[in-house]
């Protein structure tokens, strides 16, 4: 099957991007990109075949940078017309999925709708100027409407988690098919304990990380030991929001035992993994979430917040807990330190789930089966047509 992948930017390290390079590497799959920055993505995508699109300028460049950034991403795909033989397209995260306006076979990965259109847009709002303001909402106007014509067309959807489909119920009117990523266990050990938490994920406002920041605050008040840490990793992009958001964290970090990382390779990652007390997580009703299938498959309890994907993969008291609070937060963390046995065995659970049930093969088995599909529909439609 040839299958080309469309991505609006490989700039980061993060859960979509792991998902497209598995996919790209299974399907040697050509990648379609407006953004390509080698120093930020995975190292694995320098051995792939990736063409960076270049749309026309617009008047992107007078308007806010998410607003410029959208407008560039949602022309450049909309307009495009695949010119080379290809079986199926594979859009991921939006508005990718516009590349259908002009192309046809479309199977769309969509690891969430747009958060800050939909289900945080109140959220995104907050604390911009009444200019960017209005630009925001006409822009979001302007997606609405594009995406209700364009993902009506999609010959197939398939999405991470019950979670995100829920969402695509909602807002697009489609059901997608649920094909959970997986993950390769090989990659992860455990090595012990040097005594701090660990708390993965872009610094993004929605990701949380004051959230867990709050909770290690409450847990150094009640813990007997003082040299327990908190390390924060994560990628950063060139957002000025997020810039933003980054110095208020390091703003709160002040006295007390808490590390901040940014954009460090996996084998630094992996190496803290297998080093922690256990993985904490606090996204904002995360779509799926690699974060608690990282920290099961490195043997350790994972913390999560009761919200999203982590209510799909944690077993609450068994590979780990779900919390409604940082309070509770504190309370798990401070639990699984006076209980290191007991921690062990949640480990041990963990780590038989993720071999069990979050596995690459159990993946490309569904994705490959709805990707046929995808392109047998196409024919289907075009045979009825002619009929």
């Amino acid at each position: 099957m040839k299958l080309l992948v469309i991505q609006p930017y490989l700039n980061l390290m993060g859960g979509v991007d792991r998902v497209i390079l598995e996919i790209a590497k299974k399907y040697d799959a050509k990648i379609y990109t407006l953004e390509y920055d080698k120093k930020r993505a995975f190292p694995g995508f320098s051995d792939l075949d990736i063409e960076v699109i270049r749309p026309k300028e617009s008047i992107s460049r007078l308007l806010p940078y998410r607003a410029s950034q959208g407008l560039r991403y949602g022309y450049g795909f909309y307009r495009m017309r695949i010119k080379e033989d290809y079986d199926v397209l594979n859009p991921h995260i939006s508005p990718s999925e516009w590349i259908r306006n002009r192309n046809e076979r479309v199977l769309w990965y969509c690891h969430t709708p747009p958060r800050e259109v939909y289900d945080l847009y109140q959220v995104r709002m907050q604390g911009r100027s009444t200019r960017d303001k209005l630009i925001y909402a006409a822009m979001v106007k302007t997606y609405k409407f594009v995406a209700g014509g364009v993902v009506k067309k999609i010959e197939a959807i398939a999405t991470n988690s019950n979670t995100t489909n829920e969402r695509i119920k909602k807002y697009f009117g489609r059901s997608a098919t649920v094909i959970n990523p997986g993950i390769h266990a090989g990659e992860y050990t455990n090595r012990g304990d040097d005594k701090f938490f660990l708390y993965n994920s872009r610094f993004v406002p929605n990701k949380r990380q004051d959230y867990v920041i709050d909770a290690f605050k409450h847990f150094v008040r009640k813990s007997k030991d003082k040299k327990q840490r908190l390390l924060l990793t994560g990628a950063i992009s060139n957002d000025p929001e997020h810039a933003a958001y980054m110095e208020k964290l390091k703003a709160s970090t002040k006295g007390y035992n808490i590390g901040i990382m940014t954009n460090i390779p996996d084998s630094t990652l992996n190496r803290l993994y297998s080093r922690c007390t256990a993985v904490l997580f606090a996204a904002i009703n995360e779509d799926y979430g690699f974060i608690p299938l990282e920290a099961m498959a490195s043997s350790k309890p994972i913390i999560s917040v009761k919200e999203g994907g982590p209510t799909e993969t944690v077993i609450d008291a068994k590979t780990g807990y779900l919390v409604p609070s940082p309070q509770a937060m504190a309370a798990k963390m401070l639990f699984i330190t006076e209980h290191p046995r007991l921690a062990e065995q949640m480990g041990r659970d963990g780590r038989r789930r993720v071999e069990h049930d979050y596995t690459w093969d159990l993946f490309f088995e569904k994705f490959g089966r709805l990707a046929r599909s995808a392109s047998r529909q196409h024919e289907g439609n075009k045979k009825a047509k002619a009929a």
